[in-house]
């Protein structure tokens, strides 16, 4: 079966072809922005992920942490969840100065993430990717950094103790 999917690295991926494939196990072609994806249903749905995650501004070996087990890609979109009518301001929000705000969440979630226009991705363990994202909806929808934080770290020790 052959999947179809637009993309707008379309460059980025046919610079990593030979890896995305062998990783991916499907054949990827393109004509223009449009990517031919040929292979099996699961490993086709795969990389169609891969594929989305990229594009949206992930590196080609975070997008590639989606093949390990348990592994799970989350898309937020900003503007349904923002109370203000300013989006820049709910970006530098979830940024914070010199990328802080992301980095910290990453650092105490074990997550890569990504802002890019109007989205938010996350990669990582779907457990993370949940604290992640519920804290970072809470950003969007103005709750206080630090209160966050400490829900994460919070978070972090209860899954410690569990072991």
């Amino acid at each position: 079966m052959v999947e179809q999917i637009y993309s707008k690295n379309t460059r980025k991926i046919i610079q990593n072809k030979n890896f995305l494939e062998s990783n991916l196990k499907v054949k990827i072609s393109a004509r223009e922005n449009i990517l031919y994806l040929e292979g099996e249903a699961p490993d086709e749905y795969l990389a169609l992920e891969v594929i989305e995650a990229i594009n949206l501004g992930f590196s080609v070996p975070n997008a590639i942490f989606l093949r390990e087990e348990g592994a799970a890609f989350k898309k937020i979109l900003i503007k349904p969840i923002a109370r203000r009518n300013n989006l820049s301001q709910v970006r530098g929000r979830v940024i914070g100065t010199n990328r802080k705000v992301l980095d910290t969440i990453e650092s105490l979630t074990n997550t890569f993430i990504v802002l890019h226009d109007n989205e938010v991705g996350i990669i990582g363990r779907l457990e993370d990717v949940e604290h992640a994202e519920y804290v970072i909806k809470r950003i969007i929808a103005g709750s206080k950094h630090a209160n966050m934080y400490a829900w994460l770290e919070k978070k972090k020790l209860e899954e410690k103790m569990k072991f």
